[in-house]
């Protein structure tokens, strides 16, 4: 099943009333898509933190927030800052900031035409690798309606299109609530990638979704596709 996105005035208006009247649905879980719009990293960092303080008090159900970023290049706890190849000098010059947070993984990029998603999800078990697992499949479902095949690869995280990673996975978990997530090039300008080793693995290459499929992609259809996937997959991990 899938709802309707909602504009972030609607948030707060709308989950807690929602949450109020349904704890769980017959699907066995209840996963709210939320349409952020263009915005800044830090400004969704600080939408995703209250959410996730609200999910762990029971005030609104498991939420997906998606949002498409201004460039940024992000370090997550573990990550090398030798794996950002130009100085930061440059990027300050262009105003794109490097921003150093607390999920896993090592150095991505995010900005224009890549969708990124913020699954606040309630965890019955904080088990890590069996969400990550339950991202990259809801990842790969999603993707292969659109005739892209996605796959992934052992040992690694993401999804992987052939030989190239197409989506990044990256997240954290406080209060037994995921925040942060992953990250799938649809549109993406691939070049930005050059400036980093990706996810810190040197010598692979990105992807995106127009660039397998040699044309522009929608990306309404995109975020629709995830959500229901979404719904399907991760609403039974609470």
């Amino acid at each position: 099943m899938a709802l309707g996105f909602l504009t972030y005035k609607e948030v707060w208006e709308t989950l807690e009333e929602l949450w109020q009247r349904r704890s769980r649905c017959k699907e066995g879980g209840l996963v709210e898509k939320v349409w952020l719009g263009e915005m800044e990293y830090r400004q969704a960092l600080e939408i995703q933190l209250d959410h996730v303080e609200r999910r762990a008090r029971g005030k609104i159900p498991d939420t997906l927030l998606l949002v498409i970023h201004p460039h940024v290049y992000t370090l997550g706890r573990g990550g090398h800052e030798s794996n950002l190849l130009v100085s930061s000098d440059l990027l300050r010059k262009e105003g794109i900031p490097v921003e150093r947070v607390s999920r896993g993984g090592d150095i991505t990029y995010h900005g224009p035409g890549q969708l990124v998603g913020y699954p606040i999800v309630l965890l019955a078990q904080p088990d890590v690798h069996r969400y990550v697992r339950a991202l990259e499949s809801v990842l790969i479902d999603a993707i292969g309606r659109f005739g892209v095949p996605g796959r992934s690869v052992s040992g690694l995280t993401g999804v992987w299109t052939g030989e190239k990673k197409i989506a990044s996975i990256g997240i954290a978990i406080r209060r037994r609530v995921t925040y942060h997530g992953f990250a799938l090039n649809v549109n993406t300008d691939l070049s930005y990638f050059r400036r980093i080793h990706l996810c810190g693995l040197k010598g692979k290459k990105p992807t995106s979704m127009s660039e397998f499929l040699g044309k522009p992609v929608a990306m309404e259809p995109i975020r629709d596709a995830i959500g229901e996937e979404c719904w399907r997959q991760l609403g039974g991990l609470a």
